[in-house]
């Protein structure tokens, strides 16, 4: 938001929980005056009953950035769902999803067929990954005769996508974090994140996919009476403590490091060194 009072840019939320509708508190949703102020895309996409996949949210943030572009502003990927941004740099396969009666009857008849009629099936159905092994044949049959389609044209078309220029900023306060994070979620739990998880549960069915958002169940244990407040606080805290190190440790290790400049917000000129990287980012970048 900082950024956002300089230059003219469009944030992309690529955060898995962010996309769910009435899901705002728990998952720390820019707000009202935030959304007004700058153009966000990824923020309430779907309903909490639905599911969504990496391939789906890298198809809209490339909406996304297409329009940014097309309103003299500049795309900034924001969030912490690495799958995500993965799936936006390095297309990925839009696989059909499988009945899983049908799949679990197929997969026990291929258990009983021997390697060389696995590759044979393979070769009438999809033969250009006939090439490959029995666990890849296994794969190409189901997606086949399940689906109706070819796997290896499925894989083709995942290429097809306009590779990305990017650069990465990470942003690390570094040990405060760990105090930040209980910070936060006691200002969730005093800002009426109870009260929205109250309403919640008597709108959306407990197994929807929503409900999987770090902190939803156990601040809904707390309200069933099954754990105290303190509990499910502490719960809360150290579920997201272990999340944002996941976080780190992806980001440590899955980013082409000579694409990644590194900033701590607890430094005095952390907005100078931000500006910084932007002013050095080539166009057509994000």
């Amino acid at each position: 938001m900082q950024l956002a009072e300089r230059v003219p840019i469009t944030v992309i939320s690529a955060d898995s929980r962010q996309v769910y509708r009435g899901f705002d508190i728990g998952t720390a949703k820019p707000t009202r005056r935030e959304l007004e102020l700058v153009p966000h895309a990824g923020i309430d996409v779907i309903d909490p009953e639905e599911r969504w996949s990496a391939w789906g949210w890298a198809e809209m943030a490339r909406t996304a950035i297409g329009e940014a572009r097309a309103a003299g502003r500049t795309p900034v990927i924001v969030g912490g769902t690495g799958f995500y941004i993965r799936a936006l740099t390095h297309p990925i396969v839009n696989l059909p999803a499988l009945d899983a009666a049908r799949r679990q009857s197929l997969s026990d008849w291929l258990d009983t067929q021997s390697p060389s009629l696995l590759q044979q099936w393979c070769l009438r159905l999809d033969p250009e990954r006939a090439h490959l092994g029995p666990v890849q044949w296994r794969r190409a049959i189901e997606v086949a005769l399940l689906a109706g389609q070819r796997l290896s044209s499925l894989h083709e078309q995942s290429l097809t996508a306009q590779p990305l220029e990017v650069r990465y900023l990470v942003v690390d306060p570094g040990a405060v974090l760990r105090e930040r994070v209980a910070d936060r979620v006691t200002d969730m739990m005093n800002s009426g994140w109870m009260q929205e998880v109250e309403l919640l549960s008597s709108r959306v069915p407990h197994g929807a996919p929503a409900w999987q958002a770090t902190g939803y169940s156990d601040v809904l244990a707390h309200l069933r009476g099954e754990i105290s407040f303190a509990q499910a606080t502490e719960r809360v805290v150290i579920a997201t403590r272990q999340y944002a190190k996941r976080q780190r440790t992806w980001f440590r290790h899955q980013l082409d490091e000579s694409l990644v400049t590194r900033v701590s917000p607890l430094t005095g000129h952390v907005m100078d060194d931000v500006l910084t990287w932007w002013q050095d980012q080539p166009e057509e970048s994000v």
